[in-house]
């Protein structure tokens, strides 16, 4: 309980950036001052939380204003997406101290990605001069399916690192990202639409994110568009996102209309992410075909976020990831529209869309939101009696 208490009291204070009170504390938490006491003075012991200034309202005592010590505890966050590794290094506060990015030829070749890792992984601790005691850990975000119970990346790097370590998929990762970056005390449901080499959604609901039975929430990769395209290989449909997603139908339908994109004898995650990369490129060069194709593609994405919304009755849809922000300004309006159509509760209530502020790093932040979020967010869970 005591630990719960904590973790409540730090998550209040950290979400107040202009600081609080132990008074407005005991009102947002509703914990008897006793403990407010009791928890602020080891976190204050522990350099996690400091006494800013004193402020005067009304008659009384002044109170003290407590706010965190950002850099006291810092998580590394490491997104795997094809041919590129991202690193942040993010302190408490949410705040990102360093950044890389690293080409590589090969992400399956597992040795030497781990080794990578876990080499970039030093040297940022390194440069950002936070002794090791006070990393909270590395999270991995990759593309999903996942299954974390393997332990390819996972055992190798605890052994490399001596840290903590923990692996989720990118589109969870991101929609723990955009909870922990939150300033408000309590979130609404809402559906965050992760945009990368694929399309995935993030699930929000009553401020929890939703892993499901295999961690794997949020694979609306055969979902229906409403638009025909070709047979899909895993369900068989012709109307699936990932099929009237695909690289092969996308560089086919750009042949049909006179636009040459690269072509492959084989096509898997780094050759769809080049020939995607170079679609848009052209769209923004202002190329017709190019920019017909890639409204056509993020229409069918803005359909399927339609469906989601209606199933969970959210009143948002967020969009983020690597590639909505180099189509945004390209396809927003053609979204909203897409997921207006689709929304069959407009009677009741509206439905919102905007644009994560975490930007193309959204998966990496996230990986780094992971960690910070599983050691430090109160969770229900810890009330259980085992």
């Amino acid at each position: 309980m005591g630990d719960f208490n904590q973790a409540v009291i730090l998550e209040s204070i950290r979400r107040a950036p202009e600081g609080i009170s132990r008074v407005e504390l005991a009102g947002s938490t509703g914990l008897s001052p006793q403990t407010i006491s009791n928890v602020v003075r080891r976190l204050l012991d522990d350099g996690i939380v400091r006494e800013d200034r004193t402020i005067v309202s009304g008659p009384g005592k002044p109170r003290t204003v407590l706010e965190l010590e950002g850099n006291r505890l810092v998580s590394i966050g490491i997104h795997l997406d094809p041919s590129v590794l991202t690193f942040v290094a993010m302190n408490l506060r949410g705040e990102v101290l360093r950044e890389r990015s690293i080409e590589v030829p090969n992400l399956e070749v597992a040795t030497e990605t781990v080794q990578l890792m876990a080499t970039t992984v030093k040297e940022l601790i390194a440069e950002i001069r936070v002794p090791k005691k006070h990393i909270v850990g590395v999270g991995i975000a990759v593309p999903g399916p996942v299954n974390v119970e393997e332990g390819v990346v996972l055992n190798p790097l605890r052994k490399l690192l001596r840290l903590q370590v923990i692996i989720e998929k990118d589109t969870i990762a991101s929609a723990v990202g955009e909870l922990w970056q939150s300033k408000e005390e309590k979130n609404n449901d809402f559906v965050f639409i992760y945009c990368g080499h694929g399309f995935g959604a993030g699930l929000v609901f009553n401020g929890d994110v939703h892993h499901g039975a295999s961690n794997n929430a949020g694979e609306i990769g055969h979902y229906s568009t409403g638009r025909k395209s070709v047979a899909c290989e895993e369900c068989g449909a012709d109307d699936c996102l990932a099929a009237g997603t695909s690289y092969e139908f996308i560089a086919a339908q750009a042949k049909e209309r006179g636009l040459e994109l690269p072509s492959f004898e084989i096509v898997g995650p780094e050759q769809r992410a080049a020939g995607m990369n170079r679609l848009y490129e052209l769209a923004h060069e202002g190329n017709k075909v190019a920019k017909e194709l890639v409204t056509e593609i993020m229409i069918k994405v803005g359909e399927v976020a339609g469906q989601l919304a209606n199933s969970l009755d959210v009143r948002e849809v967020v969009f983020g990831g690597p590639q909505w922000e180099k189509v945004r300004e390209l396809v927003d309006d053609q979204v909203q529209d897409a997921i207006g159509r689709r929304f069959a509760l407009r009677g009741v209530h509206e439905i919102e869309t905007r644009t994560s502020e975490l930007g193309s790093n959204v998966g990496a932040i996230g990986g780094a939101c992971v960690v910070m979020d599983a050691s430090l967010s109160p969770k229900a869970t810890a009330l259980l009696l085992r």
